[in-house]
């Protein structure tokens, strides 16, 4: 359930409806808007007296929660919720699309800081890149590990860009959050719970990718557990769900822009990298993401597709970057947004 409280409800009426909410064996989970304060109550609601909580003083109501996932609702927060990242602290969720590009996976020094200089030209705030990678099979490239969040950490001191990493284990997230601006949860660990337990401790902004066969509820619950922990910066990034097509690699349902807006207040970042497979189609599909109304695009560049240690049929070169970027912020100034 949570507490509207009225507006101008001062720290000291906000302390004493956490006070009860506590008394009633609940955890509580504050959240300031422009207007006024919303106080969620966690744990077994059948546990809440409502009418002794609706009478405290300046409390406006008291309302159920009725989506499973609690504090990614809408119905706890109604206003967008904006995630700065990186050096330069662009804000994710404004009015502003962020674009984030890079190889999938960090191979080399040259291959890293060409990259960041090119798409930081291009207008990018954002590189990302694997150090550590997940693979399907065990006999290919698993990444340099903390070599490669070395050079990740030179390419921001060199361009100021933030730095987007993959954790893959819980015994990464204290190394990877020692560097990373955005700790990025892959599809395969969407629902790897203790893993999103581990990054809901940490001061980090979460960029949260969709499992492949992953319902919207059940990304929101993944987003819920992060939440839950601690860590309200979390970014929903729809990356493609499997189906029966073969033209893609994976099917990326932009409708699930529209769908999730209706659902909750997080930003929305879409990769059209994995969600098609093929770097021909990521123009089309970075473009058509932002009219839809992203918050962000994240994308695979490499300055070698065709030698590139993971991933190259999908990632862009540098120059077919710098040329999608001009397209996008006609695209986004069409939709009144700003790049």
């Amino acid at each position: 359930m949570i507490v509207v409280m009225k507006p101008g409800a001062g720290p000291e009426h906000i302390q004493h409806v956490v006070d009860l909410v506590h008394e009633f064996g609940l955890e509580d989970h504050v959240i300031y808007g422009t207007d006024r304060t919303v106080i969620a109550c966690l744990g077994d609601k059948r546990m809440l007296e409502k009418d002794a909580i609706e009478n405290a003083p300046m409390v406006e109501k008291v309302v159920p929660i009725l989506a499973p996932y609690k504090m990614a609702s809408l119905e706890v927060k109604r206003e967008k919720t904006t995630i700065a990242i990186g050096p330069q602290q662009f804000p994710i969720g404004g009015v502003k699309v962020g674009v984030i590009a890079g190889p999938c996976a960090v191979e080399s020094r040259q291959q890293v800081l060409d990259t960041a200089e090119a798409i930081k030209a291009a207008g990018a705030i954002g590189l990302r890149g694997g150090a550590f990678k997940p693979r399907t099979s065990p006999y290919a490239f698993q990444g340099m590990g903390k070599a490669g969040l070395d050079l990740l950490a030179e390419a921001r001191e060199k361009t100021g860009l933030a730095i987007v990493t993959e954790v893959i284990g819980t015994e990464q997230v204290a190394l990877c959050a020692n560097y990373a601006d955005v700790l990025q949860i892959g599809a395969r660990n969407m629902q790897h719970y203790p893993l999103l337990e581990a990054v809901g401790r940490v001061n980090k902004p979460v960029l949260l990718k969709r499992g492949m066969s992953a319902s919207l509820d059940e990304f929101l619950l993944a987003a819920e557990y992060i939440i839950h922990a601690g860590n309200p910066n979390v970014i929903l990034c729809e990356r493609g769900i499997r189906t029966f097509e073969s033209y893609v690699r994976n099917t990326l349902p932009l409708a699930a822009i529209p769908a999730l807006r209706e659902r909750t207040h997080l930003p929305i970042v879409i990769d059209p990298s994995h969600g098609t497979g093929h770097a021909h189609m990521v123009p089309a599909m970075s473009l058509a993401a932002v009219a839809a109304g992203a918050d962000g695009v994240i994308l695979e560049c490499h300055p070698d597709p065709e030698h590139a240690a993971s991933d190259g049929a999908q990632s862009i070169t540098p120059q077919t970057f710098s040329n999608l970027m001009d397209r996008l912020r006609r695209v986004a100034q069409a939709v009144d947004r700003d790049l």
